[in-house]
């Protein structure tokens, strides 16, 4: 995908999204459009929402923030009675912070989920809440800039590893910057192209891929659950190093249960899980 740093054509839609969804008649909530949309496949989305006025919230890579839908029936109430009705949750955040027209965000669609089957609908000019600011304390800030960054993700779980490989993967910020990516098939590996780009355009940026269900035949055949394959040694196979938590953080967000394993192994390697009081090389964000 094109990045457009300077934000022009988004800005364009941006304009054009707004107008749209003020002649619909949206609720006062609704102080967002979507101004940019990409189906992965059936069930995974990438939408960029836009506020109607001003710029996105600051926020810093991996923060998350929250967007939200008011159910059509509560549209002509009051705006007390609306944020009663409002329907909210909280996604990581996919774009750079030096992106600033928009929010993008990487969504799957949940069968009878409340919202994200809402928002699966949704295409460019559509409106919706979008909260004034970005949360979350899964950044990067904690490691060390002479140590190597291991970002290990599921599913959706990749959103916050592409905002910090979008901001910090030329920059030479830590010693090397490995992403691991599990998935159920290989067309749920959204972002591979552009992963692959940051791969072949640097020295120290690594991509791992990993299929539970099938081979995945134009790279490496990474196939199984994500602790199989730090256990099968591929980290080291790719990036020549050793997984040694006297030089690496570790990085997780996704399933609870990958993350639980993954931790268990890590904490075997000598790694640990970092507190604010204790600080440690082991950085979790669940996604429920």
């Amino acid at each position: 995908m094109d990045s457009d740093p300077e934000g022009i054509t988004h800005n364009k839609l941006n304009i054009q999204a707004a107008m749209t969804s003020l002649q619909s008649n949206a609720p006062a909530l609704h102080n967002a459009s979507i101004v940019y949309r990409e189906d992965i496949n059936e069930e995974l989305f990438i939408i960029r929402v836009a506020p109607l006025e001003g710029l996105v919230p600051d926020f810093i890579p991996g923060q998350f923030a929250e967007i939200g839908l008011v159910p059509e029936e509560a549209w002509t109430l009051d705006e007390n009675l609306q944020k009663k009705s409002l329907i909210r949750r909280a996604y990581s955040i996919a774009s750079a912070p030096s992106i600033r027209s928009y929010l993008e965000l990487y969504i799957v669609k949940v069968d009878g989920g409340q919202l994200t089957e809402r928002l699966h609908k949704l295409q460019v000019g559509d409106s919706l809440f979008l909260a004034e600011t970005a949360k979350g304390k899964f950044t990067l800030d904690e490691a060390p800039q002479d140590t190597n960054l291991l970002l290990i993700g599921t599913g959706t779980g990749l959103a916050p590893f592409m905002s910090m490989l979008r901001e910090f993967h030329a920059q030479g910020r830590w010693k090397s910057i490995t992403l691991m990516h599990g998935v159920r098939l290989a067309q749920d590996l959204g972002y591979r192209e552009e992963i692959e780009k940051f791969v072949s355009s640097s020295n120290n940026v690594f991509y791992i891929p990993s299929t539970t269900r099938e081979n995945i035949k134009s790279c490496p055949p990474y196939q199984g659950r994500i602790p199989d394959i730090i256990k099968a040694g591929v980290f080291e196979q790719t990036t020549g190093m050793s997984l040694d938590p006297k030089t690496c953080h570790v990085f997780i967000c996704g399933n609870p249960q990958m993350i639980d394993s993954v931790q268990t192994l890590l904490e075997e390697k000598g790694f640990s899980l970092h507190k604010k009081k204790e600080p440690g090389n082991i950085h979790a964000e669940r996604y429920w």
